[in-house]
């Protein structure tokens, strides 16, 4: 292959990896348009937060997740087990069982695996607040999280 041909084929590949990029951030950014401060490198929280979208959600605010967080519910609230500072470790109020932070940043696998995050908010509303939370508590409370 002379250099004329390398030279169009590197430029060609260059121009596929980009538009590649291009595409992927296109398509994480249509995943959090509804978000507007969820970060690009979350889009498993976007994803998230799309499906309580689709319940009818939104739009999710970290406020209201905060304050969703530190509500008391006959002496419970989550920061009751997960701390009001979700950098920090938390305990569990019955088992004294710890629990590592809540917060992503801390916690690098936090809020990855949607299973999970609808399990721990079923078990943990029901016992907070006695009974589920809403899709829009969800969604707030998982923005707020996934800024911490």
């Amino acid at each position: 292959m002379n250099r004329f041909a390398q030279h169009s084929n590197k430029r060609r590949l260059a121009s596929v990896a980009i538009s590649a990029l291009l595409l992927t951030s296109l398509s994480v950014s249509a995943a959090n348009s509804k978000v507007q401060s969820l970060p690009l490198s979350a889009e498993r929280i976007g994803m998230q937060l799309q499906r309580y979208q689709a319940q009818g959600a939104g739009p999710f605010t970290a406020a209201a997740g905060q304050k969703l967080w530190l509500q008391d519910m006959d002496g419970r609230s989550c920061a009751s087990c997960h701390t009001a500072k979700v950098t920090n470790m938390g305990m569990h109020q019955n088992t004294r069982k710890p629990i590592d932070p809540m917060a992503p940043s801390i916690t690098v696998d936090r809020l990855t695996d949607s299973t999970k995050i609808e399990k721990w908010f079923t078990r943990n509303c029901n016992w907070t607040f006695k009974r589920d939370c809403t899709p829009q508590e969800k969604g707030d409370a998982l923005l707020w999280l996934s800024q911490q």
